[in-house]
């Protein structure tokens, strides 16, 4: 049984806490076991409502308890560098939620403090942890649509007016929240072989971005057309097209169905639906994988490498520098 803390007590860590109530209600090894937040009532309230054993009014109280061997980090963007650290110099493993830092610096030091202490560190981004993404990758090897030449992606919400959106100080912006998946899904779909980005942006009236389009140019000839947005919902959908038929995916933070055409032109030209496995609610098997390398000893996931981490952060920084987009923490 493995001893799991959340750090934050927000709506992500609720959605934590549910996946790991039905993981231990299935048998899947996980104990809830503590919640830290920098409100003790509120820490008290979560532990309670959730099911936790033990609640932390301060984080460095919880990462000093020594039963504690997994934390989840669900607190705003701007802190997960710190904490990261912080984690990583009690010797507890940890599963930080996307995106993993707020700069990619942040990232290079938290990996190599990570290295350096022998702990199991890695980003909770669920996309790249779902069944579906190996299936998707299998289909398009098989060369059922042919060579892919063209892919979009778009992700988008109405939180533009949340806190951690609009603030510059918490690392707000789409980009961080939202704008990492369809970079993800571009990155897992094409590769990084990336010659250049472009991409446009609209600002909010505190400095961060609003809603952007990027387009990933790839060295081989491909493109990537990718949009991100607080400002409004989006249908969440991508599409990869090739030269013998096109592929659609339902959504792209948690892909559920696939859809194969013989031609993008006629939508009667279905030759196979994909569906993904049934799940508890899609954040199990980031925990799972999590479980699999503390039993091995291993440093970080096979299905979000530090380097894919890196990469993606380090593109994220390529896009503000052109937007003149800084943190005032930079």
């Amino acid at each position: 049984m493995t001893n799991v803390a959340i750090l934050g007590a927000g709506g992500i860590a609720r959605k934590m806490a549910e996946t790991l109530r039905l993981m231990k209600a299935r048998g899947d090894g996980v104990e809830l076991y503590a919640v830290g937040s920098r409100d003790k009532a509120r820490a008290e309230a979560f532990a309670r409502e959730e099911g936790f054993q033990k609640a932390y009014g301060s984080y460095e109280e919880l990462l000093l308890d020594n039963q504690v061997e997994l934390v989840y980090i669900a607190t705003p963007h701007s802190h997960h560098g710190e904490q990261i650290e912080q984690c990583v110099r009690h010797r507890k493993a940890v599963l930080c939620e996307k995106s993993f830092t707020a700069t990619a610096a942040q990232a290079e030091r938290a990996l190599a403090l990570a290295k350096e202490k022998g702990v199991l560190v890695t980003e909770a981004i669920w996309t790249r942890y779902v069944p579906m993404r190996g299936m998707l990758n299998d289909l398009l090897a098989s060369g059922a649509i042919g060579t892919p030449r063209l892919l979009t992606a778009n992700l988008g919400y109405t939180i533009r007016d949340k806190e951690r959106i609009r603030r510059p100080e918490l690392a707000g912006g789409a980009l961080l929240d939202v704008g990492v998946y369809v970079l993800n899904f571009a990155a897992m779909t094409f590769g990084n072989d990336v010659e250049r980005m472009e991409s446009s942006v609209r600002m909010m009236d505190t400095g961060v971005d609003l809603q952007e389009s990027v387009t990933l140019h790839y060295g081989d000839g491909r493109m990537a057309e990718l949009m991100a947005t607080a400002a409004c919902n989006t249908s969440r959908r991508c599409w990869i097209y090739g030269d013998r038929g096109c592929l659609e995916v339902d959504n792209v933070n948690n892909p559920r169905r696939a859809t194969l055409y013989a031609n993008a032109n006629d939508p009667a030209s279905v030759v196979r639906v994909i569906d993904a496995p049934p799940q508890l609610t899609g954040y199990e098997y980031e925990v799972l994988s999590c479980l699999r390398a503390l039993k091995t000893g291993a440093l970080e996931c096979p299905e979000m490498p530090h380097q894919e981490t890196l990469r993606i952060m380090r593109w994220m920084d390529a896009l503000r520098r052109s937007w003149n987009m800084k943190y005032p923490f930079e």
